[in-house]
This record gives C-alpha cells, sequence and structure tokens, in this order.
C-alpha cells in the first residue's frame, strides 16, 4: 500500500496564510489583472470574473437576516439586568453620533483648506434621480414593523432588530419558563456563526473578482478627472480611523490601537471590496469577538446597530463632496451652511443607512438642506463606487472600535485575547 505523503508546494502554504494577508494578496492581485484587462481593452474579461465575486456576497448576505436576529435575540436575553441594555442602548448610540458628526467635520476642513472644486467647470443640466429620505416621523414610525415576517422578506434591517430586542427582552422577562427558547436561540447562534466561519474562507476569491472587476470596468482614466474628491476622501478616511478612533480607543479605554487595526483588518478589507457595512457583519462579529476578545452579548447588540446606522466613512464624504459641489458651481458658504451640513448629516445618518444607495441618498438630503443644486450628485455618481469603497471600510471599522470601547466599559472585554496578536484564519488546519 503506498503511503500518502502529505500535501506540499504552494497550495498547503497558501492556506497556512492568515485570512487577511489571503485577502490582501487577493486584492493587490485583483487590482492588477484588471488595471491590465482594462489598458488591453478587455473590461468584458473583468465583468466574467465578476460573478465570482457576486457569489461571495450573495453567500454574505444570505447571513444577514439570521445572524442580526439571533445575534441579538441571544444577546439581549442574555443580559441578567435589563438595565445593562440601557447602559450598552446609550453609550453606543452617542459614541456613533459623537464620531459621525466629528467625521464630518473632518471631511469640511478638508474640502476648505485643498479646494478640490476649485477651476473645475463641470456645470450639469442632467437631473439625477435620487430617491428622497423619508420624512422625520416616517422614521420613527416604520422602526416597529407590522408585519415581523414581511420586515425578513424585505430585509428591512432596523425593523428586525427592534423586534429581536423586544423578543430578547420578553424571553429575559420570562425568566425560568423563557430557558428552552434562550438555549434554542444559543444553539442556532453557534450553528450561524459557523456557516459564516465556512463563507468567510472564500473571501479572497471574491475580493480578487470584484476588485479585478472594479479596476477593470473603470481603469486609471476614472481617477484623472476627479483625483482630489478620491484622495481627500481617502485622506480622511485613514485620518479619522487613526486619529478617531485610535485617540478614543487608547483615551476611553486605554486599548493599543495597533492591536486594534491589526484585528480588524479582515472586516475592513471586505468592507472596502464589498462596500456593504451590513454585508460585512458576519465578518465583523467574528473578528471582534476573536481578535478583540469583545463578549458576544455586546457584538451582538453593537455591531448590527452600528451597521444600520453608524455611517462616520459616509457622513465624511457627504462634507468634502458638499463642499465640492458648491465649488463647482461657485456657490460660497458660510458658517451657518457648514453647521446645516453636520447636523442634517449626522441625523441623516439615523434615518437613510436603512435604504438603498444611502451615500447619495443622505448626500441629496445635504445639499437640499443648504440649497444647493441635487443635479450635483450626477458628478459624483460616476466615481461613487470608488468613495463607497472607503467609507464603508472606515464605517465598519468605526463599528468594531465602538464594540470594543463599550466591551471595555461594561467588563466585557477579553483584555488578554484582545492583546494576542490573532487573526481569523491564522493558518490552523482546524
Amino acid at each position: 500500500m503506498v503511503e500518502q505523503k502529505p500535501m506540499r508546494g504552494p497550495f498547503k502554504g497558501w492556506r497556512r496564510l492568515a485570512l487577511w494577508k489571503q485577502i490582501f494578496i487577493a486584492l493587490i492581485a485583483g487590482l492588477v489583472v484588471g488595471v491590465a484587462l482594462n489598458m488591453a481593452g478587455m473590461p468584458e474579461v473583468a465583468t466574467a470574473i465578476k460573478p465570482i465575486g457576486d457569489l461571495f456576497i450573495r453567500g454574505i448576505k444570505m447571513l444577514i437576516v439570521p445572524l442580526v436576529f439571533v445575534s441579538l435575540v441571544t444577546g439581549v436575553s442574555s443580559l441578567d439586568d435589563l438595565s445593562t441594555m440601557g447602559r450598552l442602548s446609550i453609550k453606543t448610540v452617542a459614541l456613533y453620533l459623537i464620531t459621525t458628526a466629528v467625521a464630518i467635520v473632518i471631511g469640511l476642513v478638508l474640502a476648505v483648506v485643498f479646494q478640490p472644486g476649485s477651476g473645475v467647470a463641470m456645470v450639469t443640466d442632467e437631473a439625477v434621480k435620487v430617491q428622497e429620505a423619508p420624512p422625520l416621523i416616517d422614521i420613527f414610525l416604520n422602526l416597529v414593523p407590522t408585519n415581523p415576517f414581511e420586515s425578513f422578506v424585505e430585509e428591512n434591517v432596523l425593523q428586525i432588530i427592534v423586534f429581536a430586542i423586544f423578543f430578547g427582552v420578553s424571553i429575559a422577562l420570562v425568566g425560568e419558563k423563557g430557558r428552552p427558547v434562550r438555549e434554542f436561540f444559543e444553539s442556532a447562534a453557534e450553528v450561524i456563526y459557523r456557516l459564516t466561519a465556512i463563507i468567510i474562507a472564500f473571501a479572497p476569491y471574491g475580493v480578487f473578482a470584484l476588485i479585478a472587476w472594479v479596476a477593470g470596468s473603470y481603469g486609471l482614466e476614472l481617477l484623472a478627472p476627479l483625483a482630489k474628491v478620491i484622495l481627500l476622501v481617502y485622506i480622511g478616511c485613514i485620518i479619522h480611523a487613526i486619529v478617531v478612533y485610535g485617540g478614543l480607543l487608547k483615551g476611553l479605554a486605554g486599548l493599543n490601537p495597533l492591536r486594534f487595526f491589526q484585528g480588524v483588518m479582515e472586516p475592513g478589507m471586505v468592507a472596502f471590496t464589498s462596500t456593504s457595512s451590513a454585508g460585512t457583519l458576519p465578518v465583523s462579529i467574528m473578528a471582534t469577538e476573536q481578535n478583540l476578545g469583545v463578549s458576544r452579548r455586546v457584538s451582538s447588540f453593537v455591531l448590527p446597530l452600528g451597521a444600520t446606522i453608524n455611517m462616520d466613512g459616509t457622513a465624511l464624504y457627504q462634507g468634502i463632496c458638499a463642499v465640492f459641489i458648491a465649488q463647482v458651481y461657485g456657490i460660497d458658504l458660510g458658517m451657518p451652511q457648514y453647521l446645516i451640513i453636520v447636523l442634517t448629516a449626522t441625523l441623516g445618518s439615523l434615518g437613510t443607512a436603512g435604504v438603498p444607495g444611502a451615500g447619495l441618498i443622505m448626500l441629496s438630503l445635504v445639499l437640499t438642506s443648504v440649497g444647493l443644486p441635487l443635479e450635483g450628485v450626477a458628478i459624483i455618481a460616476g466615481i461613487d463606487r470608488l468613495l463607497d469603497m472607503a467609507r464603508t471600510a472606515v464605517n465598519v471599522v468605526g463599528d468594531c472600535a465602538v464594540a470594543s470601547i463599550v466591551a471595555e466599559s461594561e467588563g466585557q472585554l477579553d483584555e488578554e485575547a484582545y492583546n494576542t496578536p490573532h487573526v481569523l484564519g491564522s493558518g490552523s488546519d482546524t
């Protein structure tokens, strides 16, 4: 009988790489392949590769509804003292709103200092149809579902969150009689987390396909006309992540920012390529729990909420794009207009987060609030995908930062796990 030798060669070496390294290599490879295809005049090949990425995104989206519901019910029902949930809610929402306001201020400052729209003559008569943001009263009314099952079918994450919280609170209030239900959801959560791990293993291949499609379709030429806007958004996102999140982690929680950024590499990269905060949620939950030591009861509450209402990167983008459009149309903005932009973008993040195309919807809301022409959206729409990649990554990193800070304040952070360099898919064959 011939003895089978253990698998050798580059394939096994690839499997032993940490998942974030696999994703990073796939990201660079996809970028190179995409640019090469675009320069060779073969964007259709990049389009043909895209279904691989779409398949990965579909797998991630498949997890969103069951993951949000099961994890929230498990987290809320496990709270022995329901006042804990009140503290978690106040801390979480306060941090999300404060960081969002700071993000848009950073965007405004960068745009005012570097004048991305000065000397640009890009006025257009083309009207862009953008879905209007819902009225404030409708936002609050629509938080409560009239039919929870319809909310699940329509993937209305805000309504699912509200229903899951009430359901989890009810389980906790029932006490001993609710224990079988709580144990059922705890078991279901474990199954969903294992399914999540299986799908996340395919992330490098999905990332390669998606970035190859973006680079192959747009090419380097697209970056030239609006390079300043793109550059400012990316610089602003980096500043916000390092200075604001890093400062809050160190100042409020006494945590090492470098370890944090190492621990959120996977969700950051998946968010960058998928441009979906909700779609990255499964990766965010696993990364915060395994890499950063955040307890499940905190991660299962803070992260789904953040994926819905925390839009720091999007708010920063609003500030830069609003000033850019004002400069393009030759409109001067004063301090009152800047304050209105800050307020509108901060509160608008709560109302439009669950609506498809939230970035452009929020931008139209901000432009309307200060009297800027909505036609300006047409200027940004062409590069919105490239901007969306950066702002979504910041949104997701912000969710993870707030989860870590809240967990530390509640005594729900395993500091030994946080300070131990470890990332998902670190090479173990188990």
